[in-house]
């Protein structure tokens, strides 16, 4: 955790700010524009980019993972350039906080995926490399997305120590937490093995 150097009023500001750039939903306002349909009615309905892939658009699929990932770590960017770490990681949090529970759409947001590894690449690249791997891995052994999420969460804190991020640490806690209890659904249908693969409708 880094030392809190910041005035009580620059956190909060770079927590607003975090918040609202990770509560902007590309997947859904992509769709929307692309003639995609409500995304809302489509798959499981959540605004990532794997559902984004069940409308059959790739693009559209990419540029929302693209989009996610790159608010998350604009907003750590942003805040360590203008204030300090302190800000940036308290950004990173809000943003995948933003993500997860949009105010715009009810609290009714994604998954956080893509928006996490954005924010682990801003925070400590290294680490972030590290995570994209284990999503690779866990994603293309099982055809599961969610289980690549799961392996990258779960890579992150252990990377965060090995790769000399520990002053990230406390965040990286939180994050894969918040990874785990988005996914708690896509737990028990793995553990149940009705998980769908990756491009089947959910």
């Amino acid at each position: 955790m880094p030392l809190i150097e910041s005035s009580a009023a620059v956190l909060i500001l770079w927590g607003l700010i975090g918040y609202l750039l990770g509560s902007i939903p590309f997947g859904l306002l992509l769709t929307r524009a692309m003639g995609l349909g409500n995304l809302r009615d489509i798959g499981s309905g959540n605004i990532g980019a794997t559902n984004v892939l069940r409308t059959g658009n790739k693009k559209a699929a990419a540029l929302t993972l693209v989009l996610d990932g790159a608010k998350g770590a604009v907003a750590v960017l942003l805040a360590r350039a203008m204030a300090g770490e302190d800000a940036a990681q308290l950004a990173g949090l809000m943003a995948m906080l933003g993500h997860c529970y949009p105010v715009w759409l009810r609290f009714n947001g994604g998954k956080g995926v893509a928006t996490f590894l954005g924010i682990v690449l801003a925070l400590a690249w290294p680490v972030g490399i590290g995570c994209c791997i284990a999503w690779l891995i866990g994603a293309l052994t099982s055809r599961i997305s969610s289980m690549g999420a799961l392996a990258a969460a779960s890579a992150s804190t252990f990377l965060m120590v090995i790769l000399g991020a520990a002053n990230a640490l406390v965040l990286g806690v939180v994050l894969t937490l918040l990874i785990f209890w988005r996914h708690r659904a896509n737990i028990k249908r793995i553990r149940a093995g009705t998980e769908p693969k990756i491009g089947k409708t959910a």
